[in-house]
């Protein structure tokens, strides 16, 4: 903040006409404002988003060097971060019907929200949905999203990562990382002075968070008081966002399969179902706790690296946990199928399951490009954000 003008300063020089006074004022009124303007986006720029686990629960940015770990970045207020989740919905629905009205009429209302804007989106792993909804949705918002791939240039290697986070916070407004380690996206993160954007690694997956909460919203009409059953590997970056995702918004979440889950998880956990009412809940099989469950989820056995060797006995272990006909009678009869793909039929869930008429797998992912549209504008874009918000026509 610029430091108090004095009276004197304050008047204009002598030897100015009125009207040349008046310009004057208006000037310094002026460059006062896009002072005051470019302090605060220097102050936006100071934040980066976290993954899930410190991310919706604390909420999605922070800033940087203030958390080691996800119990110590949880310093936010629990409900003020869930209101926020909720206008990031608001506006990814309104954003998901603009793009119905283009097709007919050839008007996207938020077709230069982006405007100017450039995303580098770093892979270090394959991805169709990450990298494709990423391109088309800062196109459709006005602005370029720009592929790199650093599993053949790891981060840190040709030059430290401290040079790349300032040469990008320079030259782009954000950046989205799909990495096999958690520690690429915080040091990135630490180093950078844009938002760098979790797009997977092997503590979380946040953005598909988003659209499944978006999937949710549109089939069931809310998430409160719903209960969601998981099953399959839960020792997995999906299970673990699956699990804070629940304990932030405050509904249950029934898990059954095979795995460890992380000591740290679940201290975060528990902090947020504390606040928020949630319950996250582990069964010994698939049968208990798919009772009576509103949404049904799976997810891939054989992730990214399973040596192929492996696969057949990995098959074996999940076998029971295998979502198949018989498995889905026993929810509610309106429950609806979850797989964020890529789903392999015959293994977490039969064909019958996942091409039947209660998944809803291609709508979930859809709902990636209309939930990060919103979650861009949010972290790239905050004063445009809450004008979207404010203006009070979205659902």
């Amino acid at each position: 903040r610029a430091p108090p003008r004095s009276a004197a300063a304050a008047r204009p020089p002598p030897g100015l006409s009125g009207r040349q006074a008046s310009a004057l004022a208006d000037r310094r009124k002026k460059e006062r404002k896009m002072a005051s303007s470019a302090a605060a986006a220097r102050a936006v720029r100071q934040r980066d988003l976290l993954p899930l686990h410190e991310g919706l629960a604390a909420p999605y940015v922070r800033p940087t060097r203030v958390a080691e770990n996800a119990s110590q970045a949880l310093a936010h207020d629990v409900r003020s971060d869930e209101a926020e989740v909720v206008d990031i919905m608001r506006v990814a629905i309104a954003m998901k019907a603009s793009r119905k009205v283009f097709l007919d009429t050839g008007f996207d209302r938020f077709s230069d929200t982006l405007k100017g804007y450039s995303l580098l989106t770093l892979f270090e792993k394959p991805s169709l949905r990450t990298r494709v909804s990423l391109e088309v949705g800062m196109h459709q918002l006005g602005g370029q999203a720009i592929m790199y791939s650093i599993s053949d240039s790891p981060l840190g290697v040709k030059e430290s990562i401290e040079d790349t986070g300032k040469v990008l916070s320079r030259m782009c407004q954000g950046v989205t990382a799909r990495v096999n380690s958690r520690k690429s996206v915080r040091n990135l993160a630490m180093v950078s002075t844009i938002p760098v954007i979790n797009a997977l690694d092997d503590y979380a997956h946040p953005m598909q968070m988003l659209a499944d909460l978006l999937t949710i919203i549109e089939h069931k009409g809310t998430w409160e008081g719903i209960t969601m059953a998981y099953f399959g590997d839960l020792e997995n970056n999906v299970t673990y966002d699956l699990m804070r995702t629940a304990a932030l918004m405050g509904y249950t979440l029934h898990l059954a399969g095979v795995g460890d889950i992380e000591a740290g998880v679940w201290e975060e956990v528990k902090k947020l179902c504390a606040a928020s009412g949630g319950k996250v809940e582990v069964f010994k099989t698939a049968q208990e706790a798919v009772k009576d469950v509103d949404v049904i989820y799976c997810d891939s056995w054989m992730s990214y690296g399973i040596p192929k060797e492996e696969e057949e006995a990995r098959k074996k272990l999940f076998m029971p946990f295998q979502v198949d006909t018989e498995l889905l009678k026993m929810a509610k009869p309106d429950c609806i199928f979850m797989n964020c793909l890529p789903a392999a039929r015959g293994m977490e869930q039969t064909a019958e399951v996942i091409d039947g008429p209660q998944s809803v797998v291609f709508d979930q992912a859809e709902n990636r490009l209309h939930a990060q549209k919103a979650l861009l504008v949010h972290l790239m874009a905050p004063r445009r954000f809450a004008q979207i918000v404010s203006v009070g026509d979205l659902p």
